[in-house]
């Protein structure tokens, strides 16, 4: 964590395809676990707009993720919520074992960065920005769903 670091961190929950799911935005100088438990909390649940309601849908069955990621406590709370964990140990794993799943939220990435409003950050209020970002995983979602029916 670097504190005086101006920017800002994207955070992404993509299936094992690499369809963006949930995407996030957080200060560059915060800690990236402290953003996984909003975004897993917002993939377990769906606003019904009928009641007005959150509703619980599915869970997923592994999270796959990198050292940054590594806290006790953040383990326990994901097997709380029955959700397997591959997360590499700081000092113990390499991180080379998880680089078979790394890359495909690399490519999400790449997918949403694609976007030329995206790239260079040209919106200066965070919600602005997470609106475009939001947007484009949407588009991406629509693009690949079209590919594979096709």
């Amino acid at each position: 964590m670097e504190r005086g670091k101006p920017g800002s961190k994207l955070h992404v929950l993509s299936d094992a395809a690499g369809l963006p799911l949930v995407v996030g935005l957080s200060a560059a100088n915060t800690p990236d676990s402290r953003e996984l438990k909003p975004m897993v909390t917002r993939l377990q649940s769906r606003h019904d707009p009928v009641s007005g309601r959150y509703r619980k849908i599915g869970k997923p069955g592994k999270l796959h993720a990198d050292k940054a990621y590594d806290h006790s406590e953040l383990r326990r709370w994901l097997r709380g919520k029955r959700i397997g964990v591959r997360i590499a140990r700081k000092g113990v794993e390499s991180g080379r074992r998880l680089g078979r799943h790394r890359w495909v939220i690399e490519r999400t990435i790449s997918w949403l960065f694609g976007y030329r409003r995206l790239s260079p950050r040209y919106e200066r209020r965070p919600y602005a920005y997470l609106a475009f970002l939001t947007l484009a995983a949407a588009i991406t979602c629509h693009k690949r769903h079209l590919k594979l029916t096709m």
